[in-house]
C-alpha cells in the first residue's frame, strides 16, 4: 500500500484526510477531505465499472454511453446519481482501475450539459454533491494532472457559489440544514473559502437551534431526520477539530441532544418506529452512529418537545406519538398518526404503523400519510390531518403540506399499582366532527400485558356534528407475526418469530382480521394483516382491548385464558 493510500484510509485528526502533501503548490486550495461515515460496498464498484448503476431499486445499463445522458427511471434514482454518494463504493475498492473509473465519471459530469438539468441544481442534491466531491477528493484526484485538478476545483467552486449566493428556493427542514452543512464543509476544506467559516458556522448554529428541539428531536417529527443529519454532523465536528478550529457550541449541543433519540425510537430488533415519513431503518448507518454514543444508557421515557412517549417494561417496548402536527412548512412528510403506537416484545415487532417505502414513495405517499395507515382510531374514514390537495398548490409548496391537524394533544403518564398508565387525547376531529379522541394505555410492570381504551366524546360545551359517527380502531401487525382469529370473534392469537404467543382481545366488541401492507420493508412493500374493531360513537363511544403474553406455554388455551382476564385500568 502506497503512501497516498495510507493517508486516504487513515482517519487523521478523527476522520479527516489532510491533503497538504498530495498536490505540491496547490495546498492553498483543497487542504482537507472530511470522512464519509456512509457504508461502502466493493461489489457496487464492480457494477459501476461494468456500466450498471443501481440506485433506489432501479437499474440502468449505460452500454458505453454517458450515464448522464440517459433518461433516469425515477426521480429517486436521479437524485442518487447526481448526489455522487456512490463514489464511496469506488473508494472502497481502492484499485488503480476504480480510481481511474471515478475520475472518468467525474470528468464526464463536469463536461456534460446534463449539469444544467433542474434536479442537478435542487438544493438537497447540490448539497449532497458538494459534500461527496469534497470527501471523495483523494479518490478522484490521486495521480491526476494539474489540468484536471483545476477543472475539478472550478466545478466544485461553481456548485458552492450557487449554494451560497444564488437565491435558491430551499424547502425548510432537513434540506436547509444540508445546504448549511455543505457550506460549512466547503469553508473548512477549501483554503480560499476560509473567510466564510465564521458566517457559515453562525448560520448553521442558528438553524440547528431552531430545528433541533430541546429533547433532541427534529421539528419535522420524523425519526429518520436524526440519522440523515447526524451522518453529516459527526464528520463536520471532526473536520473542525482537524483544522484546529473549535466547533460551534450549537453543533456540539445538537449532537449531544440527538444521540439519545436514536435509542428512544429503536425497537428490540434495531428498527426505528415508523412515524412521520420514517421508512426502513438503515442498519449500517445506525450502527455507525451508535458507535459515537458514549452514554449507552436506557432510552428516556418522555420526549415532551418532540411529542413522543416510550413505555418499557421487561422485554416489552411501546412507543407512541403524543404530539401535534409539525409546523406546516416542515410537514412535507408528516403523517396523520396522532396517538398511534408501535409495540415490540424482545426482538419481535408486533404492532406497527405502515411506514413509508424507501423507493416509489409517490405511489404510496397518499395512503401512507392517512390515519388509517396507523395503529390508532380513524373517525368517519377521515384522517386527523388535512393535506393540500390541489396539484398547483402542491407544485408551489413542493409537496402536500398539512393545512390542519391536531393542535391540542394532551399526554400524562403516572405509575399506578398495576403498572404505568398513559392518558392521552387529541382534537384533530373537533373542527369537522365535534369529537375528541381519548386513548388510555397501561403496561404492566413485567411488560406481559397492555390494556387500552379508545373513546370518543364531544369537547366541553360541544356536541357531535353530522349523522355519520362510525369509527375504526386499527392495529397493524408486522409481517413476521402469524395472526389467527379466535372462534369467539373477539380476539386474535399472535405467534411471534420467537415462538412467543400474545393474544389480543376486545372485551365487548367484534374483532376483524383484515389485509394490510407493511411499506417500510427493506425489500419493498409486503402484505400483512391488521386487527380492526369498528363502532359508532353515538352507540358505543368506548372500546376496551388488551394484548397479553402467554406465560411459558404457547398453547391457544393459555393464550385465551390470559386474554379473558378483566383489564385493570383505573377508569
Amino acid at each position: 500500500m502506497g503512501r497516498f493510500t495510507r493517508n486516504v484510509l487513515a482517519r487523521a485528526s478523527g476522520g479527516s484526510v489532510a491533503l497538504s502533501q498530495l498536490w505540491p503548490g496547490r495546498t492553498d486550495r483543497l487542504i482537507i477531505a472530511p470522512h464519509d461515515l456512509r457504508t461502502a460496498d466493493t461489489t457496487r464498484a464492480a457494477e459501476i465499472y461494468a456500466g450498471r448503476f443501481v440506485f433506489a431499486g432501479k437499474i440502468v445499463n449505460c452500454h458505453g454511453r454517458s450515464i448522464f445522458d440517459l433518461e433516469p427511471p425515477s426521480e429517486d434514482w436521479e437524485v442518487a446519481l447526481l448526489g455522487f454518494g456512490w463514489l464511496r463504493h469506488l473508494r472502497a475498492a481502492d484499485t488503480a482501475l476504480t480510481r481511474a473509473n471515478a475520475r472518468a465519471l467525474v470528468d464526464d459530469w463536469i463536461s456534460n450539459p446534463a449539469g444544467k438539468r433542474p434536479l442537478a441544481r435542487r438544493a438537497d442534491v447540490l448539497a449532497r454533491r458538494v459534500i461527496s466531491l469534497l470527501s471523495q477528493a483523494p479518490l478522484v484526484l490521486n495521480d491526476t494532472d494539474g489540468k484536471f485538478y483545476r477543472r475539478y476545483l472550478r466545478a466544485l467552486s461553481r456548485d458552492i457559489r450557487y449554494l451560497r449566493y444564488t437565491m435558491l428556493d430551499i424547502p425548510d427542514g432537513v434540506p436547509r440544514l444540508q445546504v448549511l452543512i455543505a457550506l460549512c464543509y466547503a469553508s473548512l476544506c477549501l483554503a480560499n473559502q476560509a473567510r466564510h467559516i465564521r458566517s457559515t458556522s453562525r448560520k448553521l448554529s442558528d438553524e440547528l437551534q431552531r430545528q433541533i428541539l430541546p429533547d433532541g428531536g427534529h421539528i419535522s417529527r420524523n425519526p429518520g431526520a436524526l440519522i440523515e443529519l447526524l451522518i453529516d454532523l459527526l464528520p463536520l465536528r471532526q473536520t473542525f477539530a482537524a483544522r484546529n478550529i473549535p466547533p460551534p457550541p450549537a453543533l456540539l449541543n445538537a449532537i449531544d441532544r440527538m444521540m439519545p433519540m436514536l435509542r428512544f425510537f429503536r425497537h428490540g430488533d434495531g428498527s426505528f418506529a415508523l412515524f412521520n415519513g420514517m421508512s426502513s431503518t438503515p442498519s449500517d448507518l445506525l450502527a455507525t452512529l451508535l458507535a459515537y454514543d458514549d452514554t449507552h444508557g436506557v432510552p428516556m421515557a418522555n420526549m415532551p418537545h418532540s411529542g413522543f412517549q416510550r413505555l418499557d417494561a421487561g422485554q416489552t417496548a411501546l412507543i407512541m406519538d403524543t404530539g401535534p402536527s409539525p409546523p406546516s412548512n416542515v410537514s412535507h412528510d408528516a403523517h396523520a398518526g396522532c396517538l398511534s403506537f408501535e409495540l415490540s416484545s424482545g426482538p419481535s415487532r408486533i404492532v406497527i404503523n405502515c411506514g413509508m417505502p424507501t423507493t416509489g414513495r409517490d405511489n404510496w405517499r397518499p395512503f401512507a400519510r392517512t390515519t388509517a395507515a396507523h395503529s390508532t382510531l380513524t373517525y368517519n374514514e377521515t384522517s386527523s390531518c388535512q393535506f393540500v390537495e390541489l396539484s398547483a398548490m402542491k407544485r408551489l409548496l413542493h409537496g402536500a403540506l398539512i393545512v390542519s391537524g391536531p393542535a391540542n394533544v394532551e399526554s400524562y403518564r403516572e405509575l399506578v399499582q398495576n403498572g404505568t398508565l398513559l392518558t392521552t387525547s387529541h382534537d384533530g376531529y373537533v373542527h369537522r366532527f365535534g369529537v375528541v379522541h381519548h386513548r388510555l394505555l397501561m403496561i404492566s410492570h413485567d411488560g406481559s400485558r397492555i390494556d387500552g381504551e379508545d373513546s370518543l366524546s364531544p369537547p366541553v360545551s360541544g356536541r357531535l356534528k353530522g349523522n355519520d359517527a362510525d369509527f375504526a380502531v386499527r392495529f397493524h401487525l408486522h409481517p413476521a407475526v402469524k395472526a389467527s382469529r379466535l372462534s369467539d370473534a373477539r380476539g386474535v392469537m399472535l405467534v411471534l418469530p420467537s415462538r412467543d404467543v400474545w393474544t389480543f382481545e376486545a372485551l365487548d366488541d367484534k374483532v376483524d382480521l383484515e389485509d394490510s401492507v407493511f411499506l417500510a420493508g427493506n425489500d419493498g412493500p409486503r402484505r400483512t394483516a391488521q386487527i380492526v374493531i369498528r363502532g359508532n360513537a353515538r352507540q358505543t363511544p368506548s372500546i376496551r382491548w388488551s394484548f397479553v403474553r402467554s406465560p411459558g406455554s404457547a398453547s391457544l388455551t393459555n393464550a385465551r385464558r390470559n386474554a379473558r382476564r378483566e383489564p385493570e385500568l383505573p377508569l
